[in-house]
């Protein structure tokens, strides 16, 4: 549950979410301790100025809603969208595998994972898990605490080349990490998750799990100003949003919410990622819950404004002539401004604009990234929204270096100001 100091609760956050389902439990938690209500997506709907709800879709993505004073087609949508997955390593359908005495899990990369950083570290097993309880199959989530296995490296002594040509590792020969020693036992994986979930081995039907360091987030640097946490990337923008959210005053004509999607990190074409009708079908339900008129939801997304915030690259030391010069951001610097010419970035002059006197109103002062002319953009939700709904959208988020790894670093600086910054957003009058 939430702290005071926005740094420690950031950790606490990270902590209690080691995959997305149980990013959206823990936000699912927060938003009902602040008196918001779950909707059914299988229900009607009874909405009213005021109403504080959310819906989650597929576990793993939630939207949530403060409604405004007026119908949205008369004061739009204020929204924050981030993503709650993370790049890691991800466990296959029939997870054991084996070799030379010592038992595995066949896993699979899940997104851009910088697979090295996942070697030689303390992991546990995560996730969601589908079980027979009695006629019904339902999910549960399943967190074992302790660390179970480890992805071993190859001693230098049998790869003299490795610190003059590189590490190269094959994402099917190399990452399955040690789970146990023949003969040391009868436990399987399965066996270890279904004892936490509290049920039988066969009682389980299916399975989302993935790998996770259960090493906790920390606070580091010589004065406690950085941040060591893994899946800061995204869930640093997931906290950020859904804090600004909580503490934003009221009320305004807007309704703010945030859009928290899964699958960001390998394209978002699911069923609740952001390429899906998830915010759509919930934007217009609420649209026409207040307004029965057939052009409401046109009306309120013309009057609409989105942040697609997102984790920014901070200019690393020794990398530095991999940034565009002019274009350095810092970590500890503040909240990071994103744009791209081609649109792999939604934000424009206009939601820039915007984005900076919403700075100016919390008293922040922000930062600017454009990648290189020479080098790839990757790419948000931003774009996926702006296009799907015609939102007027900015792309930004705080600095963070190691982007992608296991363990992650950014700012503690950096993490009140973004939080100021979309409350003005959320609070800003007139809107």
């Amino acid at each position: 549950m939430r702290t005071s100091d926005p740094v420690t609760d950031l950790l606490a956050f990270i902590d209690a979410s080691p995959t997305p389902w149980h990013a959206v439990a823990e936000s699912v938690a927060r938003l009902a301790a602040a008196g918001y209500v779950a909707l059914d997506e299988a229900e009607p709907w009874a909405l009213a100025p005021g109403a504080r709800v959310y819906v989650v879709r597929g576990g793993s993505t939630l939207v949530a809603l403060e409604l405004g004073s007026v119908p949205p087609s008369e004061g739009g949508f204020r929204l924050v969208g981030a993503h709650t997955d993370s790049p890691n390593l991800r466990v296959k359908p029939r997870a054991e595998a084996g070799a030379q005495g010592v038992r595995q899990i066949a896993v699979e990369p899940y997104g851009g994972v910088l697979l090295h950083t996942w070697l030689d570290r303390d992991l546990s097993v995560a996730g969601r898990v589908v079980v027979r309880r009695g006629e019904r199959l339902e999910p549960a989530l399943v967190r074992i605490a302790r660390p179970i296995c480890r992805v071993a490296s190859l001693a230098i002594h049998l790869n003299r080349a490795v610190n003059d040509e590189g590490l190269k590792l094959n994402a099917q020969s190399h990452l399955a990490p040690h789970l146990a020693l023949e003969g040391a036992g009868e436990a399987t994986l399965l066996s270890l998750v279904a004892e936490a979930v509290g049920v039988d081995p066969s009682a389980i039907y299916g399975h989302d799990l993935c790998l996770f360091d259960v090493v906790p987030s920390a606070r580091g640097g010589a004065h406690d100003e950085l941040v060591f946490a893994p899946r800061l990337d995204n869930l640093a923008s997931c906290h950020a949003g859904l804090s600004a959210l909580l503490g934003a005053t009221g009320p305004v004509r807007a309704t703010r919410g945030v859009a928290l999607y899964d699958h960001e990190e390998v394209g978002s074409r699911s069923r609740q990622g952001a390429d899906s009708p998830v915010l759509g079908d919930v934007l217009e339900r609420v649209a026409h819950a207040l307004d029965p008129r057939a052009d409401a939801l046109a009306r309120a997304l013309a009057r609409s404004v989105s942040i697609s915030a997102d984790m920014a690259h901070a200019v690393h030391p020794n990398w530095a002539d991999r940034h565009e010069p002019g274009h350095l951001p810092r970590l500890g610097g503040g909240p990071v401004i994103k744009t791209n010419a081609n649109q792999r970035y939604a934000t424009d002059g206009e939601t820039a604009a915007r984005f900076a006197a919403w700075c100016e109103a919390a008293g922040v002062v922000p930062q600017h990234f454009v990648t290189r002319s020479d080098l790839a953009c990757g790419s948000t939700i931003g774009p996926i929204s702006a296009g799907r709904l015609g939102l007027a959208t900015v792309d930004v988020g705080n600095p963070m270096l190691s982007m992608h790894s296991c363990r992650e670093m950014a700012g503690a600086a950096d993490v009140a100001p973004m939080i100021a910054v979309m409350r003005a957003f959320f609070e800003e009058r007139g809107a």
